[in-house]
C-alpha cells in the first residue's frame, strides 16, 4: 500500500504512527521493545490454544528482533529490550522499531516519512537520521520505499496538534509553552503562534522512566529486594491498577508520590530556562509521562493556564502528519508555479 505521508514517532517509552486512509487519521502504538528474536519459541507448538501474539520479526544488519504491540514487556533478569540513550535513533533498535510501525502500517511506498527527535539532540543526530531512512528500506523479507524524510523537533507536533485540535484555547498571537514528557527526555518549546523562540526552548534528560526508577528504587528498599521491572510499573500505573509482588497487591499511589522529588528537578530546569511566564497564554502538557507531571507543573506554574491534550500519548505523531502534509502541500504548489 502507498500513502503520501506516513508519520512515527519512535519514543523511548513506545513508538506510535499515524496516517490517512480515506478520511480517516490511523493510529497505532507498541511498546518501543525490540528483544531479539527467540527461533525457538514455546507458544509456537500451542498454536490453536493459546492466543497468537501480535509481533512481527524485523531483521537489521543481520540481526533479527522481535516487536510489536505484543512484545513481552518483561524478561527473566528485567532486559526487555528498551534502549536509553542519547544515541537512541543511531541503534539498530531504533530501526527496528520504526520498520516494525511501516510493517504494521501495511505500506510499501511512502511519499514522506516524518520522524521526531528531542530537542537537546535534533542538531545532532537530525542529518544522521534523514539519511538513514531514505530511499528503499530493506528489513528482511520487507521492503518499503520512502521519497523523503523531514526531521521535526518532537514538542513542535505537539504545538501543531494542539493548533488544530485545540480549538479557541490556541492562541495564534501569544506564547504557549508546550511540555512533551517522553519516557526518557522531557523537551520543551516555547512558541508565539508557530515561531519557536530557540533560547527558552529546550530538554533534559528527564522524563517517566525517572519517575518508575525511584519508584522501584522505595519499592525495593521496603521489600528487601532489587526491582527492576520498570514496565509493570509503567503498565500498572496506566491502568491504575495494583503491583502483584510474589503475593501481594501493592498501592502505587503513595510510592508516586513520595518520588516526586525527581520530577521537581526537571521542572526547576524547565522554569530557568523559560524565564517569566505573565505573556504566556497556557502550558501545554503533552507526551505519555504528562499526568506524572501536571501536579508539579502546576504548582510551580500556579498563575498560568494548563492544558493537558486529549490521548497525549499520540499528541506528537498527529501534529507530525500535519507538518509533513503541509509542507509537501507547499512543495508541489512552488514546484507547479516554477513549471
Amino acid at each position: 500500500m502507498k500513502t503520501q505521508v506516513f508519520a512515527v514517532d519512535v519514543g523511548y517509552g513506545n513508538t506510535k504512527w499515524s496516517f490517512r486512509m480515506g478520511s480517516d487519521l490511523a493510529t497505532m502504538m507498541f511498546p518501543s521493545l525490540a528483544p531479539l528474536r527467540v527461533s525457538d519459541a514455546v507458544s509456537t507448538f500451542g498454536q490453536g490454544v493459546l492466543s497468537d501474539r501480535k509481533v512481527a520479526a524485523i531483521e537489521v544488519d543481520g540481526t533479527v528482533f522481535e516487536v510489536g504491540p505484543g512484545v513481552e514487556r518483561s524478561s527473566a533478569y528485567g532486559n526487555a529490550g528498551r534502549t536509553l540513550s542519547e544515541d537512541f535513533c543511531t541503534t539498530p533498535n531504533y530501526a527496528a522499531l520504526l520498520y516494525g510501525a511501516l510493517h504494521f502500517a501495511g505500506l510499501t511506498e511512502v511519499e514522506r516519512l516524518v520522524l521526531g527527535l528531542p530537542v537537546h539532540s535534533i542538531g545532532k543526530y537530525s542529518d544522521a537520521v534523514r539519511d538513514a531512512f531514505s530511499g528503499t528500506l530493506s528489513f528482511g523479507a520487507h521492503k518499503v520505499h520512502i521519497g523523503s524524510v523531514k526531521v521535526i523537533p518532537q514538542p513542535l507536533g505537539s504545538l501543531v496538534s494542539f493548533s488544530e485540535y485545540g480549538g479557541s484555547a490556541f492562541d495564534r498571537k501569544n506564547e504557549h509553552i508546550v511540555i512533551d514528557v517522553g519516557y526518557f527526555t522531557t523537551d520543551w518549546v516555547v512558541a508565539n503562534g508557530f515561531t519557536m523562540n530557540d533560547r527558552r526552548s529546550g530538554g533534559a534528560p528527564g522524563g517517566a522512566s525517572q519517575v518508575y526508577q525511584r519508584m522501584a528504587s522505595l519499592l525495593g528498599e521496603r521489600q528487601g529486594e532489587l526491582i527492576t521491572d520498570l514496565e509493570r510499573i509503567d503498565e500498572c500505573l496506566r491502568l491504575k491498577q495494583p503491583l502483584l509482588f510474589y503475593n501481594e497487591d501493592i498501592d502505587l499511589a503513595p510510592y508516586l508520590e513520595q518520588s516526586q522529588a525527581v520530577v521537581l528537578a526537571t521542572v526547576k530546569e524547565i522554569q530557568k530556562k523559560v524565564g517569566r511566564t505573565d505573556a504566556v497564554r497556557s502550558i501545554v502538557l503533552s507526551g505519555g509521562g504528562a499526568a506524572l507531571y501536571e501536579p508539579a507543573i502546576r504548582e510551580a506554574f500556579p498563575r498560568n493556564r494548563v492544558d493537558l491534550l486529549d490521548a497525549p500519548c499520540f499528541a506528537n505523531v498527529k501534529g507530525f502528519l500535519i507538518v509533513g502534509e503541509s509542507t509537501l502541500a507547499r512543495e508541489r504548489k512552488s514546484l507547479g508555479a516554477a513549471a
